[in-house]
């Protein structure tokens, strides 16, 4: 390599351990008085060479892992590991093999060494101090001083963090163990293994990472403004329920690791619970005049979300955006319970159920409920089918339907609440123009049935 040149990258990681040194020597200095007799001895422990030859020493408290003992049981001790992602063996399942190259190493041990670490993970050019350490770097090592047997002692000390201990590998009281079958008789004590489970910190940091994009990013709040405005983002909206958060180190999360320390202490659970299916039985509709007036209630997700909103208008919020949104919401989730109400009942009863004499709703909610009775071969229709296809086609059914919907949710806030006709109206709206569901399947059906593409009783149709 040209002289000129390594003697620039000398210079140049040169000057970012100094920043980093002398950045931790500010701190402490900022903390004494001008005329405390400490500041010389602090002074000249902070020279970059007495400060490296110290954190050479120090570095051997520490150790850089990938699975880690202590967030099983803080005070067992036992070994840690460090495996290279790129070594392990591809598996069906998700494991620290995923992460490839891409990962990073954490560091347990004595947290007062963990400055050492931060250290040597001090990056130019998208390489850490560590990496030009491992490719022997002359430039890294002339940095570090100019007796090169020296800095190479300072080399091999600060690879020992990468190294084990060299004591035997061992388990403790306080990790968990369990024996895993791994032959076919299971009363046989020799068909199993002991496995002693490790905490994956590697992966555990990069899944923390992504969800906390997914949660918080930027890109995520507009996506989620989108599906609030019902508009179309480039991104989908990620949801993770039943989410709990483990909590490790309290006060001192640094106690427990760095990558730990970096978190907060945060380590996310994602549920493990199996998936639980409950059918829905499909309410019988007949007798009713209106499914609003008591079928639509039965059902848990609209009383929560009827109750929500109550609770919400009831703490009287500021006439602001986000008051205006977090209603929106509420109502969104009532739109949907609304379609996926119909759909069920559609899907539940046979095409021509409303001709019934048992069946007493209205006649828009039957036009609503019953559209297979619209498509019946002419053959096989009598005169009221054809009066009730007439009536399906001429479409003031939908506006009636609005109707309906913004009576139903003010009768259920209006016993408490001051609602009127700026509610209702913006009720009606709201139902009439949700792009996402109700109007989305109206505009489909009326398609596929050659239907005008208005509703009667509405400028502009949908």
């Amino acid at each position: 390599m040209n002289e000129s040149v390594r003697a620039g990258k000398t210079g140049r990681w040169r000057e970012l351990i100094q920043r980093f040194i002398q950045a931790r020597l500010q701190a402490k200095l900022e903390k004494l008085s001008e005329d405390d007799p400490k500041r010389p001895d602090l002074i000249a422990q902070y020279q970059v060479e007495t400060w490296l030859e110290d954190a050479a020493r120090r570095v051997k408290q520490i150790q850089a892992v990938t699975h880690a003992l202590k967030p099983i049981h803080p005070d067992a001790r036992g070994t840690n590991l460090y495996v290279d992602p790129t070594a392990l063996p591809a598996l069906t399942q998700l494991s620290s093999h995923v992460l490839h190259d891409n990962f990073a190493s954490d560091v347990v041990g004595n947290a007062a060494a963990l400055d050492v670490y931060k250290f040597l993970r001090l990056e130019r050019d998208g390489c850490s101090i560590l990496d030009r350490l491992q490719a022997d770097d002359p430039a890294v090592l002339a940095a570090f001083c100019s007796d090169l047997e020296q800095a190479r002692e300072w080399q091999e000390a600060f690879l020992g963090l990468l190294q084990d201990n060299g004591q035997a590998t061992a388990s403790h009281v306080l990790a968990k163990q369990l024996y895993c079958l791994v032959g076919e008789d299971a009363c046989d004590d020799a068909h199993y293994h002991l496995l002693a489970p490790l905490f994956p910190t590697s992966l555990v940091h990069a899944v923390h990472a992504v969800l906390q994009e997914d949660r918080f990013g930027e890109q995520m709040k507009q996506a989620r403004q989108a599906q609030r405005d019902k508009v179309m983002h480039e991104h989908a909206v990620r949801w993770y329920p039943n989410l709990a958060v483990r909590k490790l180190g309290g006060t001192k999360p640094q106690n427990i690791s760095q990558l730990n320390s970096e978190r907060g202490g945060v380590n996310y659970l994602l549920s493990s619970l199996p998936p639980t299916w409950s059918s829905r039985s499909v309410p019988s509709p007949w007798a009713v005049e209106s499914i609003f007036d008591s079928l639509f209630m039965q059902r848990r997700e609209v009383r929560q979300q009827v109750g929500g909103l109550r609770r919400f208008l009831h703490s009287q919020p500021k006439p602001i955006k986000e008051t205006r949104d977090r209603v929106d919401d509420h109502l969104a989730r009532l739109i949907d319970e609304l379609v996926s109400f119909a759909a069920e009942l559609r899907m539940a009863w046979p095409a021509g159920w409303t001709a019934d004499n048992r069946c007493q709703l209205n006649r828009e909610e039957q036009l609503w409920l019953d559209t297979e009775r619209v498509r019946q071969d002419d053959l096989f229709s009598s005169e009221d089918d054809q009066a009730f296809r007439a009536e399906w086609y001429w479409m003031d059914w939908p506006d009636q339907i609005g109707q309906r919907f913004a009576r139903w949710i003010n009768g259920r806030l209006g016993d408490t609440l001051p609602v009127g006709d700026v509610e209702y109206f913006h009720w009606k709206k709201e139902l009439l123009i949700d792009q996402a569901h109700w109007a989305s399947h109206l505009r489909t059906l009326r398609q596929q049935n050659n239907a005008p593409l208005y509703i009667s009783g509405r400028k502009g149709g949908i």
